[in-house]
């Protein structure tokens, strides 16, 4: 055994000796500088661990090497003060992390203090002003510099090409408004160039010398404002992996070189101007995804494309191609996303697409593809969107599609597909959207119940035959039903009036007879429906009268008889059709002018109390004989009246005493559980659950008006199950609620005073809000509300009121998200679950589909979707995985409807409000075309732009782009009130223009080859 020389023990022993002390005072130094940096930015409760009583060694934020501190680590910690120049005293400090803050101020240059630096990220700040042009002065040994996600401006200067050691830097979404430096191509070390989203820059061609960037592997420039060719000394990147030059003017042909680089896996360069061919010659075997989408790029698809066995992604739509597509694009094994709609291709499809590879998306819509589908879309089981409308294919629809049962869309439609549909389509478990119109399709609508999440079926203009099957009450869902054109008969079942969700509903064209069913309350959300050219006979029903959102109605070239319902004057219609029929007497006054000229003809008994409309006078040739007999229909109509009267009081007095014996015998098997001190009794809620105080209804039950035992004051009570055998269901989301608002209390979280139950029905109380939900003050709901409050004139909220809702609503969602242990997640954010009070102040209500997170930052997967159309994330309908990033999605659909008045579901034919916001935003229309009319006062026209556009970034396909609610809530407090918010007010000089555009490819450099947050379908 070898033992040390006594000398050098001797030696070590001194060595420690000497170093203890050194490392004693270092520790000791260490401590006092960050306590003092403590105090200096307020005591922040996210680094409470900072005490006198340890060593900044054990601290969760602090690393250090040889007991001196090295690293400080403090993202996402809340801070909002300035950084004090107190940091450069830690003299062994490298690395340094602020990001995700809410620090202030200019560019901090006492920095250049800090002369070890190595690492410094001061990202997601509102860090404002240029920075400085002799930022060379910062430590030479600086390898790592990001500066994204700020408020920073001017230009960016030349001297960071001094900074040789450079291996990455960050500098997106800021204000700049110069060019790019050409000395950036001067750091020989550099790995990683990134400045997407700065909209702002002055048009500039990209610096030839970023040829000389030999060991860079990522370049990411996405809508940096740049014009011009890409220059050939691309070619020389060898080290380069990823390319990302999207949304930018770019022009020319792309380089050939660059499909010559062996080490590329990424080339983005959709939404330019490129034109010319794909280069055919593709050597860069190691590309994984190619976007070239969204250009001038003309010729045919490369054959060489085929020798990508890597290729995940493939996008070409958007352009000017031809030409087939290469049969050996269906042996890649690794292909996930094909997208190469919106072109000139012809000829057939791949046969072997989807047999050697895991399909999600595939969409080639709107060429001129002739042929049939591919039999192997969905052998892998993983087929989420099927896009193919607006071609010649033919045939019928594969086998393999009715066992997919991950399909969410099937879009064929304009086509010439026959056959019948195989029935698992028409059942899929995931299926949302099925579009089959204009096609020759024939066969049944099936008798069993259609997919459960299936929100829209389109199937006009086919030969379906057959009755529309009763099951049709199972489409709870449905909010689009399109059977134009069809060979549809029997009557329209009752049951389809029980779709509660239904917007548009079309039967015209086809051979459906018998009476309208006459009870239609459940379409109160129906604004389009076009009946004409069946037999239908009978009389209009007069609940038609009462939808309260119709817009459009179409009852023409069928056999109805009667008069026109006088309750059709109720309507606030911009289009009429009651042609070709068999009505009679007067049509209501209301339709009495030129804009209803053609709604009436060829109905030869209808008449008007004008000739406006060329119709006859109902008041000419009335005969004496009329004039004599009113005094015997008066009589008549007296004791009728009378009869009538008594008939309808007895009755009144039997049943009341009958319900008071009733409740009497009951009222012992209800218990009543209070959370706080009530002003009422079970026995005083039940009595008064009447349709007289019926004030709502959705999708669980009913909500009615209860008045207390104070004179003016109410409470609403949510009857929310009533049923005699148990729903499992329904129970769920009583327990849920009751859980929920039993144990939060917030000013914007609306109060549960109490809950009743009994074995058969389950009552939920809350304060009462006076001015109900906010989807009927912005939709078409409105002028009910408004009437139905007295108000004798239309209503409209204005811009700050909408303002203060927002903040409200935000508020109550930020107490949940980040003030709850665990975290709460609603999963039903809407209009209609925000409500209102007196003063207009906003209150998140229905939490019977929330849920409550283990532990912060988990993603749950859930057994079934929940949330509304219209306003669910995109990832939830297919992952259901939930974190709080869906309610941060759902606010943002709120937010488009506060600033654009449109409906969540109404962006336009195919698409919802946020798809239509994205697309108006990424054609490059002015924001204020987009915004709600009957608002927009010149002085807060700002302050709304800059609301929708947040309203973008929290609708961005993908959850890791959306901001969190503490941040939503911290920039709209900046345009509101700053009443009891710790974080300082971000000001209007805040913009987030540049946020916008990253919301669908911020994390694009970062995100698995496996694509499973986002589906980009063509409608």
């Amino acid at each position: 055994m070898s033992k040390t020389p006594p000398p050098l023990r001797l030696s070590l022993l001194l060595f420690v000796l000497i170093s203890l002390p050194l490392i004693v005072i270092s520790q000791s130094t260490d401590q006092s500088i960050l306590l003092k940096l403590k105090a200096q930015w307020g005591n922040p409760p996210s680094i409470q661990s900072w005490n006198p009583s340890s060593s900044p060694c054990d601290w969760p934020e602090v690393n250090c090497t040889n007991g001196a501190v090295t690293g400080l680590s403090l993202r996402n910690m809340n801070i909002t003060k300035r950084i004090p120049a107190t940091l450069c005293e830690l003299l062994s400090l490298t690395e340094l992390d602020l990001s995700w803050n809410y620090i202030p101020g200019g560019f901090p240059s006492f920095l250049y203090n800090c002369s070890n630096l190595k690492v410094l990220d001061l990202s997601q700040n509102y860090f404002v002003g240029p920075i400085p042009a002799d930022i060379d002065r910062m430590s030479p040994s600086l390898k790592y510099l990001d500066l994204g996600g700020n408020n920073f401006s001017g230009d960016i200067p030349a001297a960071i090409g001094r900074l040789t050691e450079l291996r990455t830097i960050r500098l997106y979404m800021n204000l700049f408004d110069g060019s790019v430096p050409r000395e950036i191509g001067n750091l020989s070390n550099l790995e990683i160039f990134e400045m997407p989203y700065n909209g702002k820059l002055a048009a500039s061609r990209i610096p030839t010398e970023f040829g000389n960037l030999k060991n860079l592997k990522n370049l990411w420039m996405t809508q940096t404002n740049l014009i011009g060719e890409i220059p050939e000394s691309f070619s020389g990147l060898s080290s380069l992996k990823h390319l990302n030059l999207a949304r930018n003017n770019l022009e020319g042909k792309i380089p050939a070189g660059l499909f010559l680089l062996k080490n590329l896996s990424e080339l983005l360069l959709f939404y330019n101007k490129f034109s010319g061919e794909i280069p055919k010659a593709v050597e860069a075997l190691s590309l994984s995804q190619i976007d070239l989408a969204m250009n001038n790029l003309s010729g045919s698809i490369p054959q060489d494309f085929g020798k990508l066995k890597n290729l995940t992604v493939l996008n070409l739509y958007s352009n000017r191609l031809t030409g087939g597509i290469p049969e050996s694009l269906g042996l890649i094994p690794a292909m996930r996303e094909f997208r190469v709609f919106k072109n000139m291709l012809n000829g057939s499809l791949p046969p072997e697409l989807g047999l050697h590879s895991e399909v999600e998306a595939f969409e080639v819509s709107e060429n001129q593809l002739s042929g049939s589908l591919p039999e192997h879309l969905c052998s892998r089981g993983v087929l989420q969107g099927a896009v193919v409308f607006s071609n010649n294919l033919t045939g019928g629809l594969p086998k393999g599609l009715g066992n997919c049962d991950s399909l969410r869309t099937l879009q064929v439609y304009n086509n010439h597909f026959s056959g019948e549909v195989p029935f698992g389509v028409w059942t899929g478990l995931s299926l949302s959207s099925l579009m089959l119109s204009d096609n020759s399709f024939s066969g049944q609508l099936p008798a069993s119940k259609l997919a459960w999440n299936l929100s829209r079926l389109e199937i006009s203009n086919n030969r379906f035959s057959g009755e529309i099957p009763v099951h049709v009450s199972s489409w709870e869902r449905m909010v689009v039903f399109k059977a134009s054109g069809n060979l549809l008969s029997g009557k329209i079942p009752v049951e389809l009036t029980n779709l509660s969700q239904l917007n548009t509903l079309l039967l015209d064209g086809n051979q459906l007879s018998g009476d309208l069913p006459s009870q239609i309350m459940s379409w109160e959300s129906l604004n389009t429906l076009n009946l004409s050219r069946n037999t239908l006979s009978g009389y209009i029903p007069a609940a038609i009268g009462s939808l309260p959102d119709l817009l459009y109605l179409d009852l023409s070239g069928n056999q109805f008889t009667g008069e026109i319902p006088a309750e059709f004057g109720r309507l606030r219609l911009t289009s009429l059709n009651l042609s070709s029929n068999k009505l009679s007497g007067q049509i209501p006054d209301v339709f009495d002018n030129l804009a209803f000229e053609n709604s009436f003809l060829n109905n030869p008994n209808l008449c008007a109390s004008t000739r406006i409309l060329n119709l006859p006078s109902c008041y000419t040739n009335m005969s004496a004989s009329h004039k004599l007999s009113s005094k015997v229909l008066a009589m008549i109509l007296v004791l009728s009246i009378t009869v009538f009267v008594v008939t309808v009081l007895l009755t009144f007095f039997i049943a009341r005493d009958y319900r008071r014996r009733k409740r009497c015998q009951d009222l012992s098997t209800w218990k009543l559980t209070s959370f706080q001190r009530l002003d009422l009794t079970q026995f005083s809620v039940l009595a008064n659950l009447t349709d007289d105080n019926l004030i709502g209804s959705g999708g669980s039950g009913k909500v009615y008006q209860v008045s207390t035992n104070c004179p003016g004051e109410f409470v609403a009570v949510k009857r929310i199950w009533n049923t005699n055998k148990l729903d499992e269901r329904l129970e769920k989301e009583f327990v849920a609620e009751v859980e929920i608002l039993g144990t939060i209390r917030h000013s914007n979280i609306v109060k549960l005073l109490c809950c009743i139950s009994s074995d058969n029905s389950k009552l939920l109380v809350y304060e009462y809000m006076a001015n109900q939900s906010l989807d009927k003050w912005l939709h078409g709901k409105r002028r009910k509300l408004a009437s139905g409050m007295g108000l004798a004139r239309h209503v409209v909220l204005d811009w700050p009121t909408r303002l203060q809702i927002a903040i409200g609503a935000a508020q109550g969602l930020c107490y949940m998200h980040h003030d709850c242990s665990p975290p709460i997640i609603h999963r039903d954010v809407k209009s209609s679950n925000i409500l209102l009070d007196s003063e207009f102040k906003a209150r998140i209500a229905d939490f019977g589909l929330a849920k409550i997170l283990a532990k912060e930052g988990d993603q749950h997967t859930m057994s079934t979707i929940a949330g509304s159309i219209g306003y669910m994330a995109p990832e939830y309908s297919y992952t259901m995985k939930i974190n709080e990033k869906i309610d941060v999605y759902s606010f943002g659909v709120v937010l488009l409807e506060l600033t654009t008045g449109r409906e969540p579901y109404c962006g336009d034919e195919h698409t919802g409000l946020a798809e239509w916001a994205w697309r108006l935003y990424s054609e490059g229309k002015t924001i204020t075309d987009a915004l709600d009319e009957e608002i927009t006062e010149p002085c807060y026209l700002e302050e709304m732009a800059t609301v929708l556009k947040l309203g973008l970034i929290c609708t961005s396909t993908l959850p890791s782009t959306r901001p969190s609610m503490k941040e939503v809530m911290h920039i709209l407090r900046g345009y509101g009130p700053s009443e009891g918010f710790e974080v300082k007010k971000v000001g209007r000089d805040f913009d987030i223009s540049p946020l916008l555009g990253a919301a669908t490819y911020l994390a694009s450099y970062k995100r698995s080859k496996k694509v499973d947050d986002s589906l980009v379908y063509s409608v």
